[in-house]
């Protein structure tokens, strides 16, 4: 099977898999809805998400310009995340979700979102966090790797960069970067305006994608709850967050 026949029958996997589970799409409905109240508000620039997949956040943010670096007819066009086909300063708001954790050099994309974005334009990013449940829910059972002993290559010495050049997951670099670090690699061309940490127990325990539901979507407010009570400890149990950057 080629790699485009595989990817689409991924993201056809994927979709049939959102039109099933109902637990799925409410969840990923409040993350969506919390990616849209943080986005800035510009009626002449565009909002663009990276690493679309099936492209399910035009439900709630539907002028958001679809994109992926594999074509298919879930989303509005293709696009590199080291070299955008943007003008400068044309995108008031970028979002990358469960994207940055795949980016090798994230020195060398952050370069290129800052080109496209408006002054004051924002850099959504929603990925993993590490917390105390988030090191033992990501580093036991989830197949990506976490990457904490590995040096971020900040930026590559190659001139022409292409997203899946070769396959690449850290899930540990947000949380190092934005978190650990906080921040001081990209103070220069960014403002870090908010970094909020979500317990997302009911998505752990949700399954995602590819694992077993562990509880009823009846009992979804009652995860809500237990969500809400965790967030007032988010060392310990926060397994996602959302980081809001403006471009200086």
């Amino acid at each position: 099977m080629s790699e485009t026949n595989e990817n689409i029958s991924l993201l056809n996997k994927h979709n049939k898999i959102w039109n099933e589970k109902l637990l799925l799409r409410k969840i990923y409905r409040d993350f969506y809805i919390l990616i849209k109240q943080n986005l800035v508000l510009n009626n002449t620039g565009k909002i663009v998400e990276l690493g679309s997949g099936i492209g399910k956040i035009k439900e709630i943010i539907p002028e958001c310009i679809c994109t992926d670096q594999h074509d298919s007819s879930y989303i509005d066009g293709m696009e590199n995340a080291y070299n955008l086909s943007y003008q400068d300063n044309s995108i008031s708001n970028l979002i990358l979700f469960d994207v940055f954790h795949h980016l090798k050099y994230p020195g060398d994309a952050l370069k290129e979102f800052n080109r496209v974005l408006m002054e004051s334009g924002r850099l959504l990013i929603f990925e993993p966090h590490l917390s105390l449940l988030g090191l033992l829910v990501y580093g036991f059972f989830h197949p990506e790797p976490l990457r904490l002993n590995n040096k971020i290559e900040w930026n590559s010495a190659s001139q022409s960069l292409t997203f899946d050049q070769q396959y690449y997951a850290a899930q540990g670099n947000a949380s190092r970067i934005f978190c650990w670090e906080k921040c001081i690699r990209i103070k220069k061309n960014w403002n870090a305006l908010k970094i909020i940490k979500i317990p997302a127990i009911s998505y752990v325990a949700s399954g995602g994608y590819t694992g077993t539901q562990l509880y009823p979507s009846r009992f979804f407010a009652l995860m809500q709850i237990i969500d809400r009570l965790c967030a007032c400890l988010p060392r310990v149990f926060a397994t996602r967050m959302l980081i809001v950057l403006e471009k200086k």
